[in-house]
């Protein structure tokens, strides 16, 4: 295995253009993930939410530099948003469809379990480690089709406690698919911590098994996380077969809104909060930009007022939406075969 361990690379490689197309959807996941959270507290969102702040900057990097013809297989952590926003996901009908609206993705049949098709983003689930399986058949078929597509798939540490997904790396290994296993290890499985769940602290190391090029980022870089994405991507797209990412990132809040925040049966401590938030993602992107001269501080408020924007307008749209009623025929096609 050909292990990777980058913890605060340079990232030279990565244009200016390529760098403000990241800290853009970083701007724009965090200002909608906050929205989220917020409508949650409202009671203006149906079902649950699981807030992402802390470890979005992962899927923004996996995500920004995606083809529309790319397979993504986003999860359950800010419910994707932040990989689907990246990937060019028109976020007005995710929240409609988190909100309970007819004009939502599903028509509001799915809650978070939403699909975009259009951008080859086929399902979502709340079982975890659900995308390996799919991917594989996604891989196989970019494959055959030879047109230089990737499968990119995205999962919490969590889901390496399942089985599929050591099948899932063991095809994809040896048919050579063009699947990235890009692992956003917050350290947490809803209460379970990774130390308790897995044998060793890397679990990347995982791919050793399999013989599978793995790389180690801190998640909480931004463009380190895009440039080991790009790396990865490129491998994929030329045939070179799978490659497994671990980027190590935190979950600032708890599994989902009203979910006490515990490790283990403890509650998580001030004290480990104010060490994890010294280093949130966004604060270090913005010191990077202004410090490398990508943008000055007037362009990076003007990115967060259009978020902000952005937000607004999906906010409107969602609300003026009509509520789902599915009839009951629909209903009860749903659960009756005929």
């Amino acid at each position: 295995m050909t292990l990777l361990r980058m913890k605060s690379p340079k990232t030279k490689s990565l244009t200016k253009k390529q760098k403000v197309a990241l800290f853009r959807n970083l701007v724009r996941a965090d200002h909608f993930d906050k929205m989220m959270y917020r409508r949650m507290m409202q009671g203006k969102l149906i079902a649950f939410y699981h807030p992402g702040e802390g470890g979005l900057a992962p899927g923004v990097a996996a995500c920004t530099f995606l083809r529309d013809d790319d397979n993504l297989s986003p999860h359950h952590r800010a419910h994707g948003m932040g990989h689907m926003l990246s990937k060019g996901v028109d976020l007005r009908y995710y929240l409609a469809e988190h909100t309970g609206k007819e004009d939502g993705c599903c028509k509001a049949r799915s809650s978070f379990h939403y699909s975009f098709p259009d951008k080859k983003i086929y399902m979502m689930s709340g079982f975890i480690g659900y995308n390996f399986a799919p991917s594989v058949g996604w891989g196989w078929a970019a494959k055959r089709r030879g047109k230089g597509q990737v499968v990119m798939n995205c999962s919490g540490d969590g889901s390496y406690g399942q089985g599929r997904a050591h099948e899932a790396m063991l095809m994809a290994m040896n048919w050579k698919l063009p699947i990235i296993f890009f692992c956003e290890n917050n350290g947490m499985a809803i209460h379970s911590t990774a130390l308790e769940m897995h044998p060793t602290e890397d679990i990347s190391s995982l791919a050793k098994g399999f013989d599978m090029p793995a790389a180690i980022v801190d998640g909480q870089d931004l463009f380190a996380c895009a440039e080991i994405a790009l790396a990865a991507i490129d491998r994929a797209r030329n045939d070179l077969g799978p490659t497994f990412v671990e980027a190590k990132t935190y979950r600032f809040k708890e599994h989902d809104i009203g979910t006490p925040d515990l490790a283990g049966y403890k509650a998580r401590t001030k004290e480990e909060h104010e060490t994890m938030r010294k280093r949130d993602p966004l604060v270090l992107a913005t010191e990077r930009v202004l410090g490398d001269g990508v943008l000055t501080q007037a362009a990076i408020d003007k990115l967060h007022g259009e978020a902000e924007q952005e937000v607004k307008e999906a906010e409107e749209f969602a609300d003026a939406s009509a509520i789902a009623r599915p009839s009951e025929a629909e209903l009860m096609a749903a659960v009756y075969a005929q």
